[in-house]
């Protein structure tokens, strides 16, 4: 049985504020889809000069985000940068809950992760006749509305947790094999939370 791999769990501050600037959130997305990339590469995606995006890099990179990818940039004038971990980060909201500081950088974090979810999404929508019928009929969203109590809950996020990461391990192995014909990324995106009608 293989180990499990689980994301970083976030609990110092610091880190956590790295991501309260969108950008960053923006190209720790990008750069994590693209495996490797040069800040000019990911500028061209951002709209962005190469110098800020190379200064957000550096940020990243100082918190333990991303870094300089090994084996990569032939004459080194331009940096390869990736991702540090491909199980990614999370954090609990309770771990900064204590301080006004920590409760306001996980709102604005948590925020800023959702304004660029559903900008993705909202791309897609726009774009979704030029994918073709193959992949909007693959494509989906759902909603279900269940009563469950916390517990419940954390299981429930646990088993999606499971099952997504069986997916994308099944597509990395895929890519190794040099099956890459017809895959493109996909962005899976479930939210659980409790609400009152």
């Amino acid at each position: 049985m293989q180990p499990q791999h689980e994301p970083e769990r976030i609990t110092d501050l610091s880190r956590l504020r790295a991501f309260m600037n969108p950008l960053r959130m923006q190209l720790y997305r990008l750069l994590y889809a693209a495996g490797t990339a040069t800040a000019s590469q990911l500028a061209e995606h951002v709209a962005e000069t190469p110098s800020l995006v190379s200064y957000h890099l550096r940020k990243l990179a100082e918190h333990g985000f991303v870094r300089q990818a090994s084996g990569r940039g032939g004459d080194g004038r331009e940096r390869w940068w990736e991702v540090a971990s491909q199980e990614g980060w999370g954090f609990r909201d309770s771990d900064f809950a204590d301080t006004p500081e920590g409760a306001a950088a996980v709102g604005a974090v948590t925020r800023g992760m959702l304004d660029t979810r559903v900008a993705q999404y909202r791309t897609y929508l726009d774009q979704k006749p030029a994918w073709g019928k193959e992949w909007s009929d693959a494509s989906f969203t759902s909603e279900w509305l269940l009563d469950l109590n916390p517990a419940e809950l954390a299981e429930l996020g646990s088993e999606l947790d499971a099952l997504v990461r069986r997916w994308r391990e099944r597509g990395q192995a895929a890519g190794k094999a040099g099956d890459t014909t017809g895959r493109e990324h996909v962005s899976v995106q479930l939210y659980g939370f409790p609400f009152r009608p």
